[in-house]
């Protein structure tokens, strides 16, 4: 009864289970185990390890491996062949089972299915090496990046970065950009490589996140042929972008010991290929972003100090819109004009409920979800004014600011706030003596916003 239900609650997993004896014979594979590996359960129970899958060998099985030397495995990929002549990829965890008196009587496996993942990657790679040894005149001419002429902002912490930007466009070295999603860390990275002396060079990119600890770094620095039953010889993303830039997005999501490895590479200038021994030389300019603040992925463990030393030569930090309310009116009217040219929309204004809900919404997902408002509201607009009505159904609590009629001097409220207002911000200035962030500590709102209602009233003054 106790066995029934140990199989009962095996066959209820997610996880490929397989378990063979001391002599590498199957004993139990379960049903999962079945579909990952394409071979029928009856195909596999009873059969030794290698003459249920002939690829494998000795040395390339983890389960033999474990058998051998009575040590465990973690999270060891594995490329191999069925009887059928199917190929599959699985990560493994591979521990060996010891009878009460220390003796390995067995070994289990726990896998999960990697193949098409591992399909993905290289496509990746074989897609990024087409681009890096283009055939007849496709070059790297053909690809298109952005200019720093299409960063649209009128912020002056925005202004200032992009000059920083520039500066280290004429430069080698390591950029880390920092900055929420959405706040356009890829447009500077282009921009950069852009303006840089390797603009004619390979431009790589690679997000840390995108792909499986047990992917990435084969991705990164090339496979060896015989690395793993399956494997060929492959460059990874650092050798396909010799001579120009590589750009790590999200690095705080590497694994800490891959980082540990590209610490090393970057040093030293040359990559060793997983599985190989020959080390290559190669010239790549690194670029990082992360959507986080940096000391604190060190704080907690996801990003190693010496790594963030490395790489933080020159520090871009992009502002999130909220802190950029100049900015939000410009960008709509940007996007507004972008997509109406792109399609035949009969919208000719945005209305000024729009650019008031816009101003009061915090705007987590940044410019990114800017854009991608504007273009969902210009496909529902049919009429010649983009209004509230057209927004996602989170922007109908945003209330505009009401105008509400008063007896007596028909003063209207919004025009009495919008007073109350001017003044409660000259007496700050002027006791602060017209410094702006002063000011804006003591009105208690970010300086950006100060700076934009100032704006705004300099402008009615001159009106």
């Amino acid at each position: 009864m106790k066995q029934d239900m140990i199989v009962e609650f095996l066959e209820c997993l997610d996880e490929g289970i397989h378990i063979v004896n001391a002599e590498g014979m199957t004993i139990y594979y379960n049903r999962v185990a079945s579909q990952l590996d394409g071979m029928n359960v009856e195909e596999v129970i009873g059969m030794h390890v290698l003459e249920a899958f002939p690829s494998l060998t000795q040395k390339s099985s983890t389960l033999l491996s474990v058998l051998e030397t009575g040590k465990p495995l973690e999270e060891r990929e594995q490329t191999f062949m069925n009887r059928n002549g199917k190929r599959v990829t699985t990560i493994n965890r591979t521990i060996p089972l010891r009878s009460q008196q220390g003796r390995v009587v067995g070994a289990a496996e726990i896998s999960k299915d990697l193949t098409r993942m591992k399909e993905l990657s290289d496509q990746v790679l074989h897609l990024q090496e087409r681009i890096r040894h283009p055939r007849g005149q496709r070059g790297q001419e053909a690809q298109r990046f952005y200019s720093f002429d299409d960063i649209v902002t009128q912020n002056r912490s925005m202004l200032r970065e992009i000059e920083r930007a520039k500066r280290a466009a004429r430069t080698h070295s390591p950029v880390l950009v920092i900055g929420e999603t959405g706040t356009g860390k890829e447009l500077f990275v282009q921009a950069i490589h852009r303006d840089s002396a390797r603009k004619s060079q390979p431009f790589i990119v690679q997000n840390c996140a995108a792909i499986p600890a047990s992917l990435l770094e084969g991705i990164l620095f090339g496979t060896a042929r015989g690395a793993f039953t399956g494997a060929e010889d492959r460059p990874g993303l650092v050798e396909l972008a010799d001579g120009g830039t590589l750009f790590l997005d999200e690095i705080h999501a590497m694994p800490i010991d891959l980082q540990a490895k590209l610490l090393r590479v970057l040093e030293d200038g040359q990559v060793r290929r997983v599985g190989g021994t020959e080390l290559r030389s190669f010239d790549v300019r690194v670029m990082v972003a992360t959507n986080e603040d940096p000391l604190l992925s060190i704080r907690e463990g996801r990003l190693r100090r010496d790594l963030y030393y490395r790489i933080h030569v020159v520090g871009i930090h992009l502002p999130p819109l909220r802190e950029r309310p100049e900015d939000i009116e410009c960008l709509t009217r940007y996007f507004f004009r972008k997509f109406k040219g792109q399609w035949n929309s009969p919208v000719e204004r945005i209305a000024d409920e729009v650019l008031e809900a816009f101003m009061r919404y915090d705007w987590p997902g940044n410019v990114r979800e800017l854009e991608h408002t504007v273009e969902g509201a210009l496909n529902l607009a049919l009429e010649e004014e983009l209004r509230q009505e057209h927004l996602p159904r989170h922007f109908h609590a945003v209330k505009p600011a009401q105008v509400i009629r008063l007896q007596g001097n028909q003063t209207c409220l919004r025009e009495a706030l919008q007073e109350v207002e001017a003044t409660m911000i000259r007496e700050a200035m002027r006791e602060a003596n017209e410094n702006v962030l002063q000011a804006a500590k003591r009105l208690g709102i970010p300086r950006q916003t100060l700076q934009y209602k100032l704006k705004k009233l300099n402008k009615g003054k001159r009106g």
